[in-house]
This record gives structure tokens, sequence and C-alpha cells, in this order.
């Protein structure tokens, strides 16, 4: 089998420059460690520096590194970053050191409000038995109310009977209406 034919790409990664020597795009961007296509919006390219090619191909698949702006030589990891001439150095402070996150704040106290809600179930509580006791007793009276009616017009025939019975004796014997 045919060892693949490598290609070298290049690319930048923060103060360095990056070259690699791979099959493939995909290859170079898997030695890279990226899953982002670099090559699609010109991040990487093919590399053209001699220097570069050539100590890419002496150890394939590995990513060699050099300071952004220098022409020194590409190494698997690189002793300094970039001197830039006319900066001054500034002495680098520590980072602040965490301030300690505030205690949780106790959860607020809920018993004023357990006791409103409770509260205001039973007030329901007793309006609901209230209201049937109102639809019982009304339902009571209408019952109660039926049965008057009907006892008074059963009386009242009575009444009405008798009353005729006596209209009709009492015309029957002379008396006038």
């Amino acid at each position: 089998m045919k060892p693949a034919k490598l290609k070298v790409f290049q690319a930048r990664f923060g103060f360095h420059d990056s070259v690699v020597a791979a099959p493939s795009q995909a290859a170079a961007l898997r030695a890279w460690g990226t899953h982002q296509n670099l090559f699609a919006d010109g991040q990487a390219s093919v590399a053209i520096d001699p220097r570069a090619v050539a100590a890419a191909l002496a150890d394939p698949g590995t990513p060699l590194l050099r300071p952004v702006g220098t022409d020194g030589a590409f190494e698997r990891a690189p002793g300094a970053l970039p001197k830039v001439s006319g900066v001054r150095a500034r002495a680098v402070r520590p980072p602040p050191k965490a301030k300690a996150a505030p205690s949780p704040k106790p959860p607020p106290d809920r018993s004023a409000l357990d006791a409103a809600e409770a509260a205001m179930r039973t007030l329901d509580d007793r309006r609901d038995r209230e209201e049937a006791e109102f639809r019982r007793r009304q339902v009571e009276l209408s019952d109660a109310r039926a049965a008057a009616r009907a006892a008074y017009e059963e009386s009242r025939k009575a009444a009405t009977a008798a009353l005729a019975a006596a209209r009709r004796e009492f015309r029957e014997a002379g008396g006038k209406l």
C-alpha cells in the first residue's frame, strides 16, 4: 500500500503560527484539535514557506509552533512569546482573590402567609357549609309550601262545596241572596 501524500497546512492560534503535515485538511484540523473548519473562513491554508514545509514534513501529523511575527524555526513547544520592540514590560499582578461567595439568604418566613391561607380556607369552608344549609332549608320550605298549598286547595274545595250547599238551602227556604 502506498503511503498517503502529505500536504503542509498553516494556521494562527493566539500568539503562535502553526504548521502540520497531514494527508488532508480534515486530518490537519484533527491534529490541531479543532472541529471548526478553519479553511472555510480563511484562518488556515496550504503552507508555501519552504522552511515551514521542511519542518512539518520532518515530523508529520504533529503541529509545530513558532511565535507570531518571527521567522524562527517551527518547534513542538516554542520557548517564548514574540518580542515586541518599543513596549515596556509591565509587572504582572496576581489575579484578584476570588471573593467568598455570599452565603445564601435564608428562605423568607412563610408562617404568616401559611396562617392567612389557612384562615381563608376555613372561612371559605364555613361559607360553603352555610350555603348547603340554606339550600337544604329552602328545599324543606318549598316542600312545606307545596304541602300547605295542597291542603289549602283541598280545604277550599270542601269549603266551596259547603258554601254552595248552604246557599242552596237558604234559597230553598225562601231566602234571597
